[in-house]
């Protein structure tokens, strides 16, 4: 199954990357293409006028040696005005909206080209007749039919843009996912197998492309992080084992101790805070050796009672706060032995009960899509500290005197099964959630 595409993710960048690029090079080209169509439309407004004009002007006689002008008909079509060299009206209709400029062009001497408003453009032409009479010829055109013309074309260049940069947003998604879906599948491989299989590899032999050298680089890390997890498993079961034999000593020196009937009372108070700090530093040794020595593979083939592990969990936690437990399915069933399910739960318990004003709960729902998570709340202050960080080692929170190990240990017991431990609430109540594997 391929994993979920993270929103920031490279996929994601390159897609908005080309629709992006493709949206802006579109808007360029509409930009491009309206100033060239408007220069266009500038000059074919000036061919028709020109043309228009230079019919009227070579089909405009007069008789030798007379002054008079004579226009066909059929060349005055609207908005053709023949004007005389004097500046009067030889032919044509002036129309109302434009005589004032008729009659300034109407006594020009060359040619002239004008904008009348938003939507006439006007050409005043002079000329002169093979019987030597002198006019000027006024022709104008609407720019309404071009101008729509133009609109057309930019609703069209918009169009396709938009079509074009989806079109290149889908083409840029589909390739990316096929060329990248090898890449998170190896990823989430090897994140898988450095969690729960160390021994596993992809060995794809020498690198032949990009894939092959990624896996191989792959199999690099997963073999640093075996090793590394082999030596600090090492380190910790040599630790554990050198720190168990003095702390049986103490602790059984502080019991034989304890059981004298002459000792003061402040020597016994003394004693016994001694007795119960060895007792709790006997049972985390006793989980970091479990954790150091246990085998993956044993793990996932024990199973546990979750109503045992919480039953057990909460008579080892001696407290006067009232601790209510709601576990819906009694019957099911932990992929884990019960020694590691309780050390996984306990501390979480403990730290509940520590801050804790009058009441902790223990819920279990009962619907669950995978795993099983029993959710830990108290009624306490919460938590004001980074949530993360009250799951590092050595953390303490509250001036309590703990040795801020229990909710480390919880969390690495339940990952080293794979599950997890989480503060999923800081206030109103506290809630901290362990998933556990299910059987």
């Amino acid at each position: 199954m391929t994993p979920p595409v993270p929103s920031g993710s490279f996929r994601r960048q390159i897609v908005i990357l080309t629709a992006c690029s493709t949206a802006f090079a579109m808007v360029v080209l509409t930009v491009v293409v309206q100033l060239i169509l408007a220069a266009q439309t500038s000059r074919d407004v000036d061919r028709v006028l020109e043309d228009r004009a230079d019919a009227v002007a070579g089909s405009t006689t007069s008789e030798p040696g007379q002054g008079a002008l004579s226009v066909p008909q059929a060349d005055l079509d609207r908005g053709v005005v023949v004007y005389a060299a004097d500046g009067t009206l030889v032919a044509g209709i002036v129309p109302k909206e434009l005589a004032d400029t008729y009659a300034v062009l109407s006594a020009t001497t060359t040619t002239q080209l004008r904008n009348v408003g938003d939507d006439r453009r006007v050409l005043a032409l002079p000329f002169a007749t093979a019987g030597g009479a002198r006019g000027v010829v006024i022709v104008d055109e609407l720019l309404q039919p071009y101008e729509d013309a133009e609109f057309y074309a930019l609703l069209v260049s918009l169009i396709t843009g938009a079509f074009a940069t989806g079109a290149a947003a889908a083409l840029a998604a589909w390739v990316t996912k096929r060329a990248l879906q090898p890449v998170a599948v190896l990823a989430s491989t090897a994140a898988d197998w450095s969690e729960h299989d160390l021994t596993r590899r992809f060995a794809l032999g020498p690198p032949r492309n990009e894939l092959t050298a990624l896996a191989g680089t792959l199999d690099t890390l997963l073999d640093k992080v075996s090793a590394a997890i082999r030596s600090e498993q090492r380190l910790t079961s040599e630790l554990a084992h050198e720190l168990r034999t003095p702390l049986t000593t103490i602790q059984g020196t502080a019991d034989l101790a304890l059981m004298g009937d002459d000792l003061p009372t402040s020597a016994r108070e003394d004693l016994e805070q001694i007795s119960v700090a060895a007792h709790r530093m006997t049972g985390t040794i006793a989980t970091l050796l479990e954790l150091a020595r246990s085998d993956r593979n044993v793990a996932e083939s024990a199973v546990s009672s979750l109503a045992g592990v919480v039953n057990e969990t909460v008579q080892a936690t001696p407290t006067p706060t009232a601790i209510t437990v709601d576990v819906d399915l009694p019957d099911l069933r932990l992929g884990l032995p019960h020694a590691l399910a309780v050390r996984a739960l306990a501390p979480v318990v403990a730290n509940a009960v520590r801050f804790a004003t009058s009441s902790v709960r223990i819920v279990v729902p009962s619907s669950m899509t995978a795993g099983v998570e029993l959710t830990v709340e108290d009624d306490g202050p919460g938590v004001q500290a980074d949530p993360e960080r009250i799951f590092e080692a050595g953390t303490t929170s509250g001036g309590g005197s703990g040795a801020g190990l229990g909710l480390a240990l919880a969390r690495r017991v339940a990952r080293s099964c794979g599950g997890n431990v989480e503060l999923t609430r800081r206030e109103g109540p506290t809630r901290f959630t362990v998933r556990l594997p299910r059987a």
